[in-house]
């Protein structure tokens, strides 16, 4: 029996068609700018986002630490969610390799930042202080995706008070599909916007940080002082152009996966979906029963040993993503309901 895995949208596996475009790639050497896939790749991914230029990086957490590196200097200071990806899951990339300091917030419950508060942690113009320079937001974050005025807002916020904003949309394009809306009209919000293209869309790996030219020739030298230089990296470079082109409109399906996955789970005993579930392709879900932590690392082994593969974290996320069909949903609905009709 097939496995099936539902711990993340990163676990996906390239298809044939996209292995195909790997193995037909043309290549060079990236490094002196000789690759045409790599420079194929960052046009068209400069060009859906409607920004100048693009820089193609091994993953999400490379291209968020060079826009740190190239918006901020040392003892400078970005404002940023407490659980944003940029501040609590990338390492303290910013402040180990820039000396870059992070002013974190607490997100509001629809994942949004308070401007109100944001203003209050802007440090005044003062040696005693670091100085202020970046806001970032991140959309989609845990699932939810961030109003459209309230990014305008953001990004008007920040620029008077001369502030650059950037983006971690490494899930941009779900948010996109969510709004039906096309990328553009998110990513016209901000300075800079980087986007994941191994997650959803489906490549294995690489991320773009799009931005203006200027900005992306310099993140492009820390990028190399970060032994980010890859050489025939138009190999990799063909699968993100694959995606681009091919897997973007079919987000949707992960969408629907995933807002069948929260109903169904709703009719489950002992189980609680928490809101905002199934808005893209994420599920949450709480269990109700003494000892849920206990509970939840003891359903991730049910569910192995029955080809289904979840994350043994609490609360429960499961992710949908192109190697997931509406069969694979129903098999974990199963498999979760089975576990739980034995739960005290």
């Amino acid at each position: 029996m097939k496995t099936i895995d539902f711990r993340s949208d990163t676990v996906t596996q390239p298809s044939p068609e996209m292995r195909r475009a790997m193995a037909e790639s043309e290549v060079g050497d990236d490094v002196f700018g000789d690759d045409p896939t790599v420079n194929l790749l960052e046009a068209t991914g400069a060009r859906k986002l409607g920004k100048e230029a693009a820089l193609f990086a091994s993953s999400g957490t490379q291209t968020n630490l060079l826009a740190l590196l190239t918006h901020c200097a040392r003892g400078d200071e970005y404002l940023v969610g407490q659980d944003a990806h940029t501040y609590k899951y990338e390492g303290g990339g910013g402040a180990v390799f820039g000396a870059i300091q992070p002013q974190p917030i607490e997100f509001e419950p629809d994942g949004t930042l308070d401007l109100d508060k944001v203003a209050a942690k802007i440090k005044p113009d003062d040696f005693h202080h670091p100085r202020t320079r970046l806001l970032c937001l991140e959309n989609t974050t845990g699932n939810k995706v961030l109003p459209l005025p309230y990014q305008a807002r953001a990004a008007e916020f920040a620029r008077s008070r001369g502030l650059a904003i950037h983006l971690d949309g490494a899930r941009i394009y779900n948010a996109a599909v969510r709004d039906g809306v096309d990328v553009q009209e998110i990513a016209v919000h901000y300075d800079t916007v980087s986007v994941c293209l191994s997650k959803g869309l489906g490549a294995p790996v690489g991320s773009l940080l799009c931005g203006p030219a200027e900005f992306i020739g310099r993140a492009r030298r820390w990028r190399k002082v970060l032994g980010g230089g890859m050489r025939q990296a138009g190999v990799l470079a063909a699968a993100g152009l694959y995606a681009l082109e091919h897997n973007v409109a079919r987000l949707r399906d992960d969408h629907d996966n995933a807002a069948y996955l929260a109903v169904a789970l709703r009719a489950v005993r002992h189980l609680e979906v928490l809101p905002r579930s199934g808005e893209t392709n994420m599920v949450f879900v709480k269990i109700n029963v003494p000892k849920p932590a206990d509970r939840a690392v003891a359903l991730a082994a049910f569910l192995r040993d029955r080809g289904v593969l979840i994350s043994d974290r609490h609360p429960l996320r499961l992710v949908t993503h192109l190697d997931v069909d509406r069969d694979a949903c129903v098999r974990l609905v199963e498999g979760v309901r089975a576990f739980m009709e034995e739960a005290k």
